[in-house]
């Protein structure tokens, strides 16, 4: 069992400290609610292009060269990552050195220079970023299906946003978004592992209350009803990349019915023994890679598929796969499936939880997204005990209308 500890900064920040014990490692994040769904129009990008700046230095370690090796020295890593839901920023260290960690942490995310010539010299980083991405025609199928499900809105948007807005932004507009975003009302900051080292909790408090304290911030637009769009972007290639979005009629601030979900996109198409694998794969050869997963947002749940397969077999597979989510929702799951999925499920969650870095990031996202229990043991409960009827539920949930995307040689109206 973690012992799970939360105070707060002078800032407003709340600290939750979760000991895990049998590791000699510890993950320091900071995440705010900042991702890429909190972003106005003009400024889709804007939260990504900021993480980016984040490393370029801050007040003590003043220039990316002294953060990087100041990381280095320690043995640590260093990372961040934007997501529709969040911004944040991690590092991960033997427990030893936490205190130094995390005043690097802090320094930089709570006091970034932004610094001019820094920022135009990543502007174009990220600009090549983006150019790759459009390369990767499974990373486009990923940003058309999110536009063909919720066009405009926030949700329908590529979080590295467009290469002309990240050529427009000025340093003034980051400040100003980071200024409305980071409020540390909407964070939190979670030390996870072994936290025997951790400094005192006044020079502990202290580092979290670096961040400046600032004013809760309005809140982001509600996420729209599913979008039944299809949107292809027809490529002269061999293989498609096919995506496909259903809404499922769950509450995604109930943590038990998130577990249910979880466990029917497992018996979908989460596993090898799923339903999804065994047919359009093993039985029918259609494809490589077929795969289902779920996601919840604060206030809309998701249901995804997808497939990267020969484009002469991809229509075949769309049915087929449509077929199978109709198929479970009017003769529902087997038991005996049930049970395997249940079990492979939470298997994969024990071990997930073995990475202090996926318990930091389970907690960041339980606490600022679903403002819910961030105790890693009881996620586990929550999948262990969730019953037969849940999951039926659920796959009777799953209406029939669903969003589209696909890149390559095809047209919408084949789908």
């Amino acid at each position: 069992m973690p012992e799970i500890t939360t105070t707060t900064a002078p800032n407003g920040l709340p600290v939750h400290r979760i000991r895990v014990p049998g590791t000699r490692a510890l993950t320091a994040l900071v995440a705010f609610d900042a991702g890429a769904r909190s972003e106005r129009a003009e400024e889709n990008g804007v939260a990504h292009f900021l993480e980016h700046l984040i490393f370029k230095g801050g007040e003590r370690y003043a220039h990316y060269r002294e953060v990087n090796e100041t990381a280095e020295r320690m043995g640590a890593m260093i990372n961040a990552y934007t997501s529709h839901d969040l911004v944040a920023f991690h590092v991960t260290c033997r427990a030893e050195v936490a205190p130094q960690a995390i005043d690097l942490l802090t320094d930089i995310a709570g006091r970034p220079r932004i610094d001019v010539e820094e920022l135009e010299r990543e502007r174009g980083v990220v600009i090549q970023e983006i150019a790759r991405a459009h390369d990767q025609p499974a990373v486009v199928a990923g940003h058309l299906i999110d536009r063909a499900a919720y066009g405009d809105h926030p949700l329908g948007r590529p979080v590295l946003g467009p290469e002309e807005h990240l050529r427009s932004f000025t340093r003034e507009a980051i400040v100003a978004f980071r200024e409305r975003r980071w409020a540390p009302g909407r964070a939190g900051a979670f030390l996870v592992g072994n936290t025997d080292h951790l400094p005192p909790d006044g020079e502990l408090l202290e580092r979290f209350g670096r961040f400046p304290a600032l004013p809760e911030p309005p809140p982001y637009e509600p996420a729209p009803p599913l979008t039944h769009g299809t949107l292809v972007e027809s490529r002269e290639t061999n293989q498609s990349h096919l995506r496909m979005i259903y809404q499922p009629d769950i509450d995604p601030r109930d943590q038990r019915q998130r577990a249910a979900l979880g466990i029917y996109a497992t018996l979908l198409g989460g596993s090898m023994g799923s339903r999804l694998f065994d047919e359009i794969r093993e039985q029918r050869g259609l494809c490589y890679s077929v795969w289902a997963h779920d996601h919840s947002f604060a206030d809309t749940p998701v249901l995804a598929l997808g497939s990267g397969l020969d484009s002469s077999k991809c229509l075949e597979a769309y049915a087929r796969m449509r077929e199978i989510v109709d198929e479970l929702r009017s003769d529902g799951p087997r038991e005996e499936e049930v049970e395997r999925a249940r079990a492979y499920a939470g298997g994969r969650l024990v071990l997930a939880f073995e990475n202090t870095g996926a318990v930091a990031r389970y907690a960041a996202q339980q606490a600022i997204v679903h403002d819910d229990d961030i105790d890693p043991d009881r996620a586990i409960d929550a999948v262990d005990n969730v019953s037969f009827d849940d999951v039926m539920s659920v796959a009777r949930g799953i209406g029939e209308d669903l969003a589209v995307a696909c890149v390559g040689p095809h047209a919408a109206a084949d789908f």
